[in-house]
Order: C-alpha cells, then structure tokens, then sequence
C-alpha cells in the first residue's frame, strides 16, 4: 500500500447544499430527535432561531455531498473495499435552520501508513450564506492492508 503523498494538502471544490425544511424533519425523526425545534417553525421561532433548526448531525447530510469526491478521487488512491470508518470530530458553529446554503470545502489534512494500515485524514469547513462557520469537520479513514 503506497500513500500518494502529493495528495496531502489537496482541497477540493467547494460544494453548496440547500438546507430544506422536510429533509430536517425527516432526519430529526430518523434519529428519534423529538425537540419541537426540529419539527415546529413556531416553537423554533420561540427559541430564538431563524427557522426549523437542524440537529447538529445533520452536517453530515450537507456535507457528503462535498466529502465524497475528495474519498473517491483516484489521485488519493484509497481502496473503497478495504477501507473503515475510523472516526469522526466536530466543532459546531452557528446553526444551520431551514432555508439555509451550507457551503462545505474539503481538504486532504494528513495520510499516513502504520502497522500495514493507510490513515486518510480529511478536514471540511462549511458556512452558510452569510459566511459563518456552521461546522468544521475531522473525518478519519483507515485502510486495511495491503
């Protein structure tokens, strides 16, 4: 198993995703989320929040969308059916509510070979319209070997 390490540091392009109101609802209910804030405009509005606030695992819905081209991209070099999910970090930012454009740009942090294992590191910032930081993101995938 050979890292390319000229990959290390490569971004890709930025990936824009609209946030919609069902697609909240319908996560919050797949994960057994029952605050009225993921359901209810009115009782998000009454928190304070701009509209139906997502849960904060949601980033993972808006940001695969940009995440899996950096995986897949055949210059990284990563065999899909040897690899597993090793981990997974995030810091929350503002939150993302219904009717949000969350822009998340991935990058190449850090690949790394240890006891016949690849280490794929990647990093993703997204932001929503107004330019805040919504999250960024730690996503660690192991290769077994060789």
């Amino acid at each position: 198993m050979a890292i390319n390490e000229e990959t290390i540091g490569k971004q890709w392009p930025p990936v824009a995703y609209e946030v919609g109101l069902e697609k909240i609802r319908e996560y919050a209910r797949a994960v057994g989320e029952t605050n009225p804030v993921h359901h209810e405009r009115e009782a998000a509005l009454a928190q304070g929040y701009r509209n139906v606030v997502a849960p904060p695992m949601f980033c993972v819905v808006y940001s695969a969308p940009a995440m899996a081209p950096a995986v897949l991209d055949p210059e990284v070099g990563i065999n899909l059916p040897a690899m597993v999910h090793g981990g997974q970090e995030f810091v929350w930012g503002e939150p993302v509510c219904a009717g949000d454009v969350i822009t998340t740009a991935p990058r190449l942090a850090d690949a790394r070979e240890s006891d016949g294992r690849a280490f794929y590191v990647f990093e993703s910032e997204s932001t929503n319209q107004d330019g805040e930081l919504t999250v960024r993101g730690t996503w660690t995938n192991i290769v077994r070997g060789p």
